[in-house]
């Protein structure tokens, strides 16, 4: 069921044959798909967008091929993936168990065929409960792009671009919050072990010094969002970290951050303006200067471990920089794009040849990052959050602003995660914090559906800590069928508009 020999069981198959990748919707599937690209030197990857409508899909292609799929998983990660034989039994297992199929034992009173019968339901218990543990929480593992990196480390053939999708793809476990801090910083250690080796290994060689080189580097940099591409002004008023901790839908918020600016003695012409605009004596100590402050303020962990690029001389990423513009470009919204077409710029965004592809990305994704701001504003003024008793419920209805761009499942969930810190913090009521949140926004109007999405509590840290894919599997079944659960992301499912109130009174059923 797993792969032991990476060599044998895993590239010289796929060396040797046409496969087919299933491919998520999210920036670390991007990635490991350009690591393939590169590892197997295809000039285009040949991939499958194909939806996965939970176990029942998966335990069919088991099923079918199980002398063919292999997992690949680091032994780290305790995943609690189930053992083949402890779900599946064979035919031919169960007949040369039953023996004669009717007659009495020798022994007892009671009919082997009943006896059969007994064990058999005791076993379909057995698989039932080892099921339900493994599909009751949502959690992941390593980043599939850093698995296939040390892949490729293995097998020597390892590059410093691989190097930096593998960086991009632990980067969006990140940004979109789907590991804890302390995973995070163990697979930071990682990458940077490799970082020194490449940079270590390379310092000797012609390319270090051309135009066209490229150079990692580990950096204990802002959490700021895009500031090296805004203003310094904008990137504080849109990242969900400063923006909620100050309360900048308030008056009072926005005369806390012009004190925090003052006290850093910045003045507003230069954090208004471009980052890159901004005097060279204000940029050297910047870091040093708002991590001071933002220690006076009460804002801890303002700097961050993470890793930078630099493309020869005049274009330089922050690894954050790259999950954004490339997630804005998967999510486009722009009527002529398809979720193929996407897919591709989002993946021509990651390489170092397409700078004009990124940038265009980039202002994308400040685009949504504004919207997010406002959004959040608008839906606490509103008093849009209600408590539904069991979590906290909020509807984004047709005709809000730039509501089109969250039919899109990362970029609602995004939105879920900042509109949920944001509350928390405008809130008294600490029960707040205990509760998930659950928000929907309209998907195709034309056909009349709403996606939904959910989000663990805010004082939630596990890895293991979304239950909200099992919940809604489980709702959507007693309401109707004519749901859509063929996310990745089992927490994000997709109804027709007159069945919403329905689902939402069987989740409030189910979890209360």
């Amino acid at each position: 069921m797993f792969i032991t020999d990476i060599r044998k069981e895993f590239y010289e198959v796929v060396a040797n044959q046409r496969v087919a990748l299933l491919v998520a919707s999210d920036i670390d599937a991007l990635c490991a798909c350009k690591i393939l690209q590169a590892l197997f030197h295809c000039d285009q990857v040949q991939y499958t967008l194909v939806p996965v409508t939970g176990w029942q899909d998966l335990g069919t292609a088991f099923l079918e091929h199980k002398e063919q799929i292999k997992l690949l998983i680091k032994q780290d990660d305790d995943l609690g993936v189930p053992s083949y034989d402890d779900i599946f039994r064979d035919e031919e297992d169960n007949d040369e168990e039953g023996g004669d199929s009717g007659n009495e034992s020798d022994g007892g009173s009671e009919p082997s065929g009943k006896r059969r019968r007994f064990d058999e339901v005791c076993v379909e218990q057995i698989r039932r409960e080892i099921l339900f543990d493994y599909e009751q929480y949502e959690y992941h593992g390593t980043s599939a792009a850093m698995v296939f990196f040390e892949l490729a480390w293995v097998l020597t053939k390892d590059t410093k671009d691989m190097l930096w999708w593998a960086v991009i793809g632990l980067t969006d476990q990140w940004v979109h919050d789907k590991i804890t801090h302390m995973k995070y910083v163990t697979d930071v250690a990682t990458m940077q072990r490799h970082v020194s080796r490449h940079n270590h290994r390379n310092e000797d060689e012609e390319n270090s010094l051309s135009i066209d080189c490229m150079r990692i580097s580990f950096e204990y940099d802002l959490r700021l969002t895009l500031y090296q591409h805004w203003s310094l002004f904008e990137s504080i008023c849109n990242s969900c970290y400063t923006s909620c901790h100050f309360k900048l839908w308030t008056l009072n918020g926005q005369k806390k951050l012009q004190e925090f600016l003052a006290d850093m003695g910045l003045p507003l012409k230069q954090v208004r303006q471009k980052f890159n605009s901004m005097d060279m004596s204000i940029k050297e100590n910047l870091r040093d200067v708002i991590e001071e402050s933002s220690n006076k303020y009460g804002i801890k962990d303002i700097r961050i471990q993470t890793f930078g690029v630099n493309f020869g001389f005049k274009n330089r990423f922050l690894a954050s920089d790259m999950v954004h513009a490339a997630t804005a470009l998967l999510e486009s919204t722009e009527k002529d794009d398809s979720d193929s077409d996407s897919f591709i710029k989002a993946l021509d965004s990651l390489s170092r040849s397409n700078l004009d592809r990124l940038h265009s990305g980039i202002d994308l994704a400040k685009k949504k990052l504004i919207a997010i701001q406002q959004t959040v504003a608008s839906c606490i003024y509103t008093n849009l959050i209600l408590s539904q008793g069991p979590f906290l419920y909020c509807y984004l209805m047709e005709g809000t602003p730039d509501v089109k761009l969250f039919s899109k499942p990362m970029a609602l969930t995004l939105l879920c995660k900042y509109l949920l810190k944001a509350f928390v913090h405008s809130t008294r009521n600490k029960r707040c914090k205990l509760l998930p949140l659950i928000m929907a926004a309209p998907k195709d109007v034309e056909k009349g559906t709403v996606i939904v999405a959910g989000i663990p509590p805010e004082s939630e840290t596990s890895d293991k800590k979304n239950f909200f894919g099992r919940a809604f599997e489980k709702a959507a079944e007693s309401t109707s069928s004519r749901t859509l659960h063929d996310h990745f992301d089992t927490s994000i499912i997709e109804l027709k508009m007159e069945d919403r109130t329905k689902f939402l009174d069987a989740l409030i059923t189910l979890l209360s």
